[in-house]
């Protein structure tokens, strides 16, 4: 009997993360042949419970079509942790660019927050947690953080490592040069490397402050072309006369 019984048992992945997570409670459709794990439907950004949605009954708790549209959605993100598509979960932040499956946000040290009465499920990701420990608690919880940073960094220029650490990060934005440069580069090479860029935050930066410059320059471009004009009068007057 017992052989029987394991037979007919059939592991199932969530169609979200690909993870047959233990421990983790799974919400199965069979009628579309599809599982996925509470937490990962929860916190998926574009998701809401359904409106039959019962607290004290929890076995009927997902509407099918919304799960399937937020599948559809997720084909598009890729995860920033683990560099697969399906990310769903995206960051509280709106300046964040962030996605993630919600094992690899958890991977990643992301910050969970929970609300069950208000079915509030929302997720920080380090870089803006610190920001927001600064802004409410002045500093002391996360300033830690970046104490640690600092200290890894001067302990490699102690070492005599920053050379070789800049070194490394310029060929490596060589190579995303060349990748985005190249009409032969794969869409999903492209994706990953414009990521990888906005994710370092230098290359955001450095946007923004030729943004900045932008109506400066196009000024004084306007005032060279005036002076370009006028001259090209003044040689067409004298082309005349001569």
């Amino acid at each position: 009997g017992a052989f029987w019984i394991m037979a007919k048992m059939v592991r199932r992945t969530c169609a979200f993360c690909s993870e047959g997570a233990a421990g983790s409670v799974m919400y199965i459709a069979k009628e579309r042949d599809i599982a996925a794990h509470q937490d990962c439907l929860l916190f998926s950004s574009g998701f809401v419970e359904s409106e039959e949605y019962n607290p004290e009954n929890l076995d009927i708790r997902f509407d099918v079509a919304s799960v399937l549209k937020e599948l559809r959605r997720g084909k598009r993100l890729v995860c920033n942790f683990c560099r697969k598509k399906g990310a769903t979960v995206g960051c509280e932040e709106r300046a964040c660019r962030r996605s993630y499956h919600y094992f690899c946000a958890l991977c990643d040290d992301a910050a969970i927050e929970t609300d069950q009465v208000k079915g509030v499920y929302r997720y920080l990701p380090r870089c803006f947690l610190t920001k927001r420990c600064r802004r409410f608690y002045g500093g002391d919880v996360c300033f830690c953080v970046l104490t640690v940073q600092i200290d890894l960094v001067r302990k490699c220029k102690q070492a005599g490592l920053l050379d070789d650490i800049f070194e490394e990060m310029l060929d490596t934005l060589h190579l995303a040069q060349e990748k985005l440069m190249d009409d032969n580069t794969s869409e999903t090479e492209y994706e990953e490397t414009v990521m990888a860029l906005f994710d370092c935050g230098l290359f955001e930066n450095i946007l923004t402050n030729i943004h900045s410059g932008t109506e400066e320059k196009i000024q004084e471009l306007l005032e060279n072309r005036k002076r370009l004009d006028h001259k090209i009068e003044l040689l067409q007057d004298l082309k005349e006369v001569l």
